[in-house]
């Protein structure tokens, strides 16, 4: 949890976040209630914390502890898209890299919601959060270990020996550098070595990897001043694919299409 966040001080109106007991970063809410007893709606991430009297102050929680996990979110999602990209035992997905949701356009939303909806069937494959740019030094940091080779390359050794160092990296490098990063272990590793490695550093960054739920919603920092987190789809094991996976669905909620909504 971040410092500056009591949970005795969290409010929207007269609702309180119910805390789940929680060691790892971010915040995890269980449901809402309120004082005088009143039931909660069972959609209360649209009904409550995303109305237009709350979402600024909800938005701004997201900004400052990185990640907020909601749980036993009913409702459905029509406001919602599936989440696209397919991944195979011959190439992994774009998807099982660590990214910003918008990083291909000019600009990146403040806040990305992924979403585990009521289904028929379990949603099996994890999705690894993580803080930026700590998820991409614990990259170079365990790229060693996938390819021994890599310290051979110059521009890679010098920003390695810089980050072991001085323990980061100028902000103006992390985007070319993961990306070269990316490329590299795309071009140097077959499928499931790759993703050995970026479970690798999934371990080394301390990333979110719970089994989802149902009706369990992920608010990540996408974009802010403050601090922002990457996420990626995880196989936590071999894919072998052949089994059924359910869905999970997205949005950006601090787009117009919430403000039409409200």
């Amino acid at each position: 949890m971040h410092a500056s966040i009591d949970p005795a001080d969290l409010r929207f109106g007269p609702w309180r976040p119910r805390l789940a007991a929680w060691s790892g970063f971010g915040l995890v809410i269980e449901g809402i209630e309120r004082d005088d007893g009143a039931a909660a709606p069972a959609d209360y991430a649209n009904e409550v914390l995303l109305t237009a009297e709350h979402r600024g102050v909800f938005l701004s929680v997201i900004d400052a502890v990185g990640l907020v996990v909601c749980k036993n979110v009913g409702g459905d999602d029509a406001m919602h898209r599936d989440v696209r990209g397919r991944s195979s035992r011959g190439r992994l997905s774009q998807g099982e890299y660590y990214h910003h949701d918008g990083c291909s356009g000019p600009d990146k939303p403040r806040v990305v919601e992924i979403r585990c909806p009521h289904q028929p069937v379990e949603r099996r494959t994890a999705t690894a959060i993580a803080p930026f740019p700590e998820v991409l030094y614990a990259q170079i940091l365990e790229l060693p270990t996938a390819l021994p080779d890599a310290l051979a390359d110059l521009a890679f050794a010098a920003w390695h020996a810089a980050l072991v160092a001085e323990g980061g990296l100028p902000p103006a490098l992390w985007d070319p550098v993961q990306g070269l990063v990316n490329r590299t272990v795309r071009r140097e590793l077959g499928p499931e070595p790759a993703r050995a490695y970026l479970r690798g550093v999934d371990v080394r960054v301390g990333a979110y990897r719970e089994p989802w739920s149902m009706g369990e919603s992920r608010f990540i920092a996408n974009a802010n001043a403050h601090r922002t987190y990457q996420h990626r789809r995880a196989y936590l094991e071999p894919h072998t694919g052949g089994r059924p996976n359910g869905r999970l669905v997205k949005r950006w909620p601090d787009g117009p299409e919430l403000e039409d909504h409200d």
